[in-house]
């Protein structure tokens, strides 16, 4: 396996927030400063939708606070999670003000618990006014965000990953 998947062909974006995550079976995590190394394993975690939008399906949103899109950026900034060959842009944008993504973030919530949301999740946030459920906002504020920028490879940033994960060394 690469460090980089060639994800489904579904087009499909839009989850329910809050739904179980279905798309990918195993989780991985690639080193955002090799771009190679990766590790990936099959999640003994639930992993519940959060901010999968699609134009003409509804979302909720509001003002969230400024502290949480910090941090939120700040972990896409640490982490580097299912990456896919290809990109999704955002439909809800004009398309030649599209941007793109093509990875998801892991945000671990109560125990057993882990929110998928994409990575252009801070996008939806910030300029379409999308507000995520407040469990979620939680989650992101609760992230260690020191301990998961200082992680280095082996080491991935998120708690959960197994010590028995499958690792790419080269």
């Amino acid at each position: 396996m690469s460090s980089t998947k060639k994800c489904s062909d579904d087009v499909r974006v839009f989850y329910e927030d809050l739904s179980e995550y279905d798309y990918q079976d195993e989780d991985a995590f690639t080193d955002r400063e090799s771009g190679f190394y990766a590790l990936w394993y099959r999640p003994a975690y639930t992993r519940l939708n959060v901010g999968w939008l699609e134009a003409g399906k509804p979302y909720a949103t509001g003002t969230v606070p400024t502290a949480f899109v910090e941090k939120l950026k700040a972990v896409q900034e640490a982490q580097w999670m299912n990456v896919c060959l290809g990109v999704h842009e955002c439909d809800l944008c004009p398309e030649d003000e599209a941007p793109e993504g093509n990875g998801e973030v892991r945000i671990p919530g109560e125990p057993g618990v882990a929110y998928a949301a994409p990575f252009l999740i801070t996008h939806y946030v910030t300029d379409h006014g999308y507000r995520p459920p407040q469990v979620f906002i939680d989650a992101v504020l609760a992230v260690d965000l020191d301990a998961w920028a200082s992680a280095r490879w082996p080491d991935v940033p998120f708690p959960w990953a197994p010590a028995d994960a499958e690792r790419m060394l080269e």
